[in-house]
């Protein structure tokens, strides 16, 4: 698409951004270090006052340090009406929680726009509106441009524009993916308005991202499809890991490994282990499932990964299960409580989801986690124990699942089970630890999700380096 650099907004544009949350406040800094001039805003004003101290707490790791680095280029706005006053583009980053139909609830985003549009009867230059927030296909259109117009009295297209600008982040390395995107898309009112952004993310980004630019309507489902096609991946190889467990020799890195290969296919989300979870994934799945019955399409593929997705989560807690039949007074050592490494999030965590199932069973469960356990013990109370170390959580226990991938659990060595296990068995439900050093320690029972009762292995310098011959019994049968 040719691009008409007649944007009507002066270079470099001054930014306002709506919403300081796990998001928004991170894409706030990140456009000042990029040189941009920032206005902040958020309802919350506590919020604002730490931000304004210079302060950006809870946030990545790499967040306080550029906002150190550009704090004279960010200010917070005392209201609305302010920070789009003081600037000529407004990114709108606010939640829009799920409903039980999966519906994506816009609350936020119409009080948002209302103040934006009051705002913009005041101005006389072009002024951009960006949502940045997940939403269902045709809100844009349906909710978002009427409520602008009728607040602003003016046309969207003429007076002012409007685009849907959806990020593809992952929590953990949030600050990477805003400042070096895979793709950016951009969903636009008119070209002028999409010209605009365009400009922007070519000063923003540190790489060269593919940026793709269309409707409003396609970009808002090209947002919840690329999620739930995730997810299906990622319910296929839970699937392709159950199979490996039952087949003589099987073993899912060694499978998915050759699938990723193939360019139709890719590595990514193929490794096999516990259900997704977070904030995103579940939740995108039910929207596109509810869009698709909106729109009278048969909603059964996006139904049916959600159910394999819970399913996942059963199977595993009722092998868990079976491997304690016999033990009194059974005890766990759960290693992980977040739903990903390197992020607090518990939301619909597999390893919360396991911990409920097993609690029910009357199982007892110690608990650590090196970032979560503050938001796991919101979810669960009491009802676990939450120790302060792995050796703790270890200590007298029947069976430990990892149920996390965090970098720190790859480096426990078998002596440490040995020595604080009552019963040392280890569940490795994302195969995180050196599997060859634990297979050859006849003490201790090792079985890793994804990988056979029998485990066959050949002696062959091109496999994965845990590769050696030998059959061990696993707990996962």
């Amino acid at each position: 698409m040719a691009h008409n650099r007649q944007s009507g907004i002066k270079k470099p544009p001054k930014i306002s951004v709506f919403g300081l949350g796990k998001l928004g406040l991170p894409f706030a800094i990140s456009l000042a270090s990029r040189g941009f001039r920032v206005i902040a805003y958020d309802v919350r004003q506590e919020v604002l006052q730490q931000l304004a101290e210079g302060k950006a707490p809870g946030a990545e790791i790499p967040i306080e340090s550029l906002l150190n680095r550009s704090k004279s280029r960010i200010s917070v706005a005392e209201n609305g009406e302010e920070a789009v006053l003081s600037s000529n583009v407004s990114f709108v980053v606010v939640a829009t929680p799920s409903d039980e139909d999966g519906k994506f609830s816009t609350t936020q985003v119409e009080r948002v726009m209302e103040v934006i549009g009051n705002a913009l009867r005041k101005k006389t230059e072009l002024h951009l509106v960006v949502l940045v927030s997940t939403v269902e296909p045709g809100t844009c259109d349906t909710i978002v441009k009427p409520l602008l117009e009728r607040a602003s009295g003016k046309m969207c297209g003429v007076d002012f524009g409007l685009c849907y600008n959806p990020e593809f982040i992952a929590l953990g390395e949030v600050v990477r993916g805003l400042l070096r995107p895979d793709l950016v898309v951009i969903g636009q009112s008119d070209s002028r308005s999409g010209e605009i952004l365009v400009r922007i993310y070519e000063k923003f980004c540190e790489n060269d991202p593919q940026i793709d630019r269309m409707i409003l309507r396609n970009a808002e489902l090209a947002k919840i499809s690329l999620n739930v096609f995730i997810t299906l991946k990622i319910a296929f190889a839970n699937n392709l890991a159950a199979l490996c467990e039952n087949m003589p020799g099987g073993n899912v890195d060694v499978v998915s490994h050759v699938l990723g290969l193939d360019p139709r296919i890719g590595s990514g989300y193929l490794t096999g282990g516990l259900s997704y979870g977070g904030r995103c994934f579940p939740r995108d799945n039910r929207a596109f499932s509810h869009a698709a019955e909106k729109l009278g399409v048969d909603r059964g593929l996006s139904e049916a990964v959600d159910k394999a997705n819970a399913a996942n989560n059963s199977r595993v807690a009722r092998k868990v299960i079976e491997c304690l039949k016999g033990v009194a007074y059974p005890q766990i050592a759960l290693l992980g409580l977040t739903y990903k490494s390197a992020t607090k999030v518990v939301e619909e965590s597999a390893a919360i989801i396991i911990a409920k199932i097993l609690l029910e069973r009357g199982v007892k469960i110690k608990s650590y986690d090196p970032m979560g356990m503050g938001e796991a013990q919101k979810v669960l109370g009491d009802q676990i124990q939450y120790s302060r170390s792995v050796e703790d959580c270890l200590n007298g226990s029947d069976l430990c699942i990892i149920a996390t991938p965090w970098k720190e659990f790859r480096t426990l060595q078998p002596s440490l089970f040995l020595r604080e296990m009552r019963r040392p068995a280890i569940l490795d439900c994302w195969r995180v630890l050196n599997q060859a050093k634990f297979v050859r320690e006849s003490r201790l029972v090792y079985s890793a999700v994804g990988i056979s009762k029998f485990m066959q292995i050949e002696d062959d310098t091109n496999l994965l380096p845990f590769t050696k011959h030998r059959r061990i019994e696993s707990l996962v049968t």
